[in-house]
């Protein structure tokens, strides 16, 4: 990437309302930093445990390529609607951690929700978002789940701030 570029902000987009949160702040900050957005989808094939006769509606619903055109679906719904900025749509099977930190190697700001799909992936996965935290190559912000029933004009999304140090100053 050349210096005359900018580098984008990415965000993590998996259908949550947390993720939500976070492609909307991001969208704000890169429209203040005059660069693009890279939503990044991460899916992979989860067969769970099916125990007993399976219907085949439910087999080919599982197969890979269902499951990446569900993801797509996904993501071209999630970033609908957004104004004033480029929005480049980025999908990828995988660990959803380890996709995240690769996708913001080259960028400016990593964006994520503090809760994806819920405790139980949380669990299996661990935490994306203390993963990203902890390996990103650059800043992250970690924006938390809006509270359910909380009215839009009260869900306070924080501001941006200015770093108060360029740096770690050594």
């Amino acid at each position: 990437m050349s210096e005359v570029e900018s580098r984008p902000v990415v965000v993590g987009v998996d259908g949550s309302a947390a993720s939500r949160a976070a492609l909307e702040w991001a969208v704000d900050e890169a429209r203040r930093r005059g660069c693009r957005v890279d939503a990044v989808h991460v899916w992979h094939p989860d067969y769970g445990i099916l125990i007993g006769p399976v219907p085949a509606e439910v087999i080919m619903a599982m197969s890979p390529q269902e499951m990446e055109k569900t993801a797509r679906a996904e993501l071209d719904k999630a970033v609908q609607g957004f104004d004033g900025v480029e929005i480049r749509k980025v999908l990828v099977e995988g660990d959803p951690r380890t996709a995240l930190v690769e996708a913001a190697k080259d960028a400016d700001l990593l964006v994520v929700g503090n809760r994806g799909h819920g405790v139980l992936a949380e669990v299996i996965l661990g935490s994306v978002s203390k993963y990203c935290v902890h390996r990103a190559a650059c800043p992250v912000v970690v924006l938390r789940d809006p509270k359910a029933g909380e009215p839009e004009q009260e869900r306070h999304i924080p501001e941006p701030a200015l770093p108060l140090t360029p740096g770690p100053l050594l």
